[in-house]
């Protein structure tokens, strides 16, 4: 049997949420079920007994999951079964992991593996808003030890109100979108997407969402209290004090030389640091023998020296890794076109990290399709980002898109989807991929620089140009001492306390993500960050309008061109054909792509070709099949059948009409076929239609001179 333990959380609008443990995966060292409604996630938490042998770091794993049951649904494919990780569970696991991560504690490192799974879902409760408190709820009631609880919340604005964890349905009108991720006390991960807002705008919504994340945090540390949890004791790893005093007494002073040298060159400088660590290990074996000096120690202490050396060259001196000012935005040089063939293309450099981005243009069959468990449909705007291990110098093979990949191409896609024409106005599938040739830092956000550029350089009418740029931080807790970098290097994301991410116009921001890596990251600091962030954007924006300040007029000459028009809904079925013989037909003999779909009950056709003649072509057949047939027009028709009463004239494809034998000529006719034969064309008028059947009456003669009248004299 079991017993179960619950705890309820009231959102404050009649919404509950509610934790219960001990009925559900007991074997992991901590599991709960998170309810909202009819939606269920399971988190289990398991950790290692020990840690292997010499890991200095924390190895956690987490895996968010969807069962497709869990919406009563069978997964696609030919397996029929859940494989691997979809684009959207990967960006909730990241959102999981970049919060938990940190507040383990610094020595922990047993492998510890995070499992949270979809049970049951509500077609419109959005469950990665859930998945983080399912996660800390898992910790919180094992013994696994940790510094939490933390929770995530997302939080929207909807028509001028703040909503936490809104449905489905209530976000597709909001202006901000954001998921929080905090402690009790701390604010630990922001991402999200905006439409253009203030920074004062996104700092209310941050506020918002921790005091919802505070009683999220409460219940969790009640419900451990009531489970009376004990964490667990551990020793993961040795420390030689002497070794690491003697460290710090002789190489300090030498890695805060290079610190302060002001180096540019991330090479040059990654091999001084790495020299003064050489050394002293060459030292220290001629001393005491190889077979005793401890290499993995050596580098951990060191490590600590040249972290703290390069922090204290900034606190003390203002003085960053490449010489810059604590605001100061690396050198930057950008350029279109610079591929031929791409329908639109751009280098986007900013110090020693550079991205080649290009654009490509495509119809309605080229979108994105999504067929995952609660989120189906396509998208019409694709973005990829690739990093390449060459970009960093690294001698390995690449092994395809990796969680990064995934993280920091949708940071991207958010930063520009706002940007990009209104679904009417766009009838192309537009793909942009930035490959990461350099990379010494911000390489997300150079990738934003560089797909505004591209989408410019392809002609697509972009609203307004983005810029993005990473803020770091620096702090010490002791003396209250801070310094917000602009344009963080690498370097200063490794040893740093923040990677703040901010992408905009120059009329507000789009995009965010941060990740906090220490506590007490106070309100001042966010503001203080967030403002020189703006200053650094509209810096970058500005260098970026002048390589191209707007979108081009027109598209690239190679570049495919759709033209878009609407008919009655009824019309489709005409163009289409049976069996789709007819739209097949019509792509054959103009060499197009045609697609058609059903909008808002119009029917909207899509013709797309490489040259305008092919989509003229096009058009021009498809107009004459969904024309409305007009009395008193004349058309030119084609014999399609002949009876002894007149013969049936196909004036518009698809649609005859009845020409009379007594509408032939003006003279009486014996036969039709005195004048007509099948297949022949022929001109006629359509002189009326039948209001209750449609059908058509046509004439020949009306088009023809009237024979003067013989009059027989006496």
């Amino acid at each position: 049997m079991y017993k179960l333990t619950q705890k309820n959380i009231d959102l404050g609008d009649g919404r509950i949420i509610t934790i219960e443990t001990g009925k559900l995966a007991k074997q992991a060292n901590g599991s709960v079920v998170v309810k909202m409604g009819d939606t269920m996630l399971l988190a289990a938490v398991t950790a290692a007994k020990d840690a292997k042998e010499d890991v200095d770091f924390m190895p956690l794993s987490v895996e968010y999951k969807e069962k497709y049951a869990a919406a009563g649904r069978f997964p696609g494919g030919f397996m029929k079964r859940e494989a691997r990780p979809s684009d959207y569970e990967i960006l909730i696991s990241r959102l999981v992991d970049r919060v938990l991560r940190p507040l383990f504690p610094s020595d922990f490192h047993a492998e510890t593996f995070m499992t949270i799974n979809l049970i049951s879902a509500d077609d419109d409760i959005m469950p990665d808003a859930l998945a983080g408190l399912a996660a800390s709820a898992a910790l919180a009631v094992s013994d696994i030890p940790f510094n939490g609880p933390i929770s995530e919340v997302r939080v929207a604005r909807i028509d001028g109100k703040f909503v936490i964890n809104p449905t489905f349905s209530e976000l597709t009108t909001a202006d901000i979108d954001i998921m929080v991720g905090a402690t009790k006390d701390n604010i630990m991960m922001v991402e999200g997407e905006m439409d253009e807002v203030s920074e004062e705008e996104m700092i209310e919504a941050i506020k918002i969402a921790h005091e919802a994340i505070k009683v999220q945090c409460i219940a969790q540390e009640e419900l451990a209290a009531e489970l009376n949890i004990t964490k667990s004791e551990y020793s993961h790893e040795t420390q030689d004090e002497d070794l690491r005093a003697r460290i710090e007494k002789e190489l300090y002073e030498k890695a805060y030389a290079v610190a302060k040298s002001g180096n540019r060159d991330k090479h040059a400088r990654m091999e001084a640091f790495e020299n003064i660590k050489n050394e002293f290990t060459e030292k220290l074996t001629e001393e005491i023998g190889e077979e005793n000096v401890n290499k993995g120690f050596i580098g951990r202490y060191y490590h600590d020296v040249e972290k703290k050396a390069v922090r204290n060259a900034i606190l003390d001196d203002g003085i960053r890794l490449d010489g810059r000012k604590t605001n100061e935005i690396r050198p930057i040089w950008c350029e279109i076109d610079y591929l031929p063939k791409a329908h639109g293309s751009s280098i986007f450099t900013r110090g020693e990290t550079q991205s080649l981005t290009t654009v490509t243009l495509g119809t309605k069959m080229d979108e994105k399709m999504f067929d995952e468990v609660l989120i189906k449909g396509r998208e019409k705007f694709t973005l990829h980002y690739n990093f390449p291990p060459f970009s960093t110098g690294d001698a390995r093979p690449n092994r395809g898109t990796g969680r990064r990949e995934i993280g920091h191409g949708n940071l991207a896609h958010r930063a520009l989807k706002k940007m990009i024409p209104n679904e009417k106005d766009l009838p192309y599938a537009v793909r942009v991929v930035s490959d990461i040739l350099e990379s010494n830092g911000s390489s997300s956000m150079a990738t934003v620089c560089a797909g505004s550029l591209a989408l410019m350089d392809s002609g697509i009418k972009m609203k307004k140009p983005v810029s993005g740029i990473a803020m770091g931080l620096i702090s010490d807790n002791a003396t209250g001492r801070f310094a917000v970098l602009s344009d963080i290097l690498g370097d200063e994301d490794h040893l740093g306390d923040m990677d703040f991410k901010v992408t905009g116009t120059k009329d507000g921001i789009t995009a965010t993500q941060m990740d906090i890596k220490v506590e007490g990251l106070s309100y001042e600091v966010l503001v203080k960050a967030l403002l020189q962030a703006k200053e650094g954007r509209e810096h970058i924006l500005k260098i970026m309008t002048e390589t191209i300040a707007e979108s081009r007029p027109d598209y690239k000459p190679h570049a495919p061109r759709i033209v878009r028009i609407e008919i009655p809904k009824e019309l489709i079925g005409a163009i289409i054909g049976p069996g789709g013989k007819i739209i097949q037909e019509l792509q054959a003999s103009t060499n197009t792509v045609i697609v058609v779909e059903e909008v808002d009950n119009k029917g909207i056709i899509d013709v797309s070709a490489t040259n305008k003649e092919s989509i003229d072509a096009a058009m021009a057949k498809i107009k004459a099949i969904t024309a409305v047939p007009e009395i008193d027009e004349v058309y030119k028709g084609k014999v399609k059948s002949i009876v002894p009463f007149g013969a049936f004239i196909e004036i518009i494809p698809g649609k005859e009409g009845l020409l009379h034998i007594s509408e032939i000529e003006w003279r009486r006719l014996e036969k039709v076929e005195e004048v007509l034969k099948e297949g022949q064309e022929v001109e006629v008028k359509l002189i009326g239609i039948d209001p209750k059947t449609g059908k058509m009456k046509l004439s020949r003669k009306v088009l023809l001179p009237r024979p003067e009248r013989n009059e027989s004299r006496d």
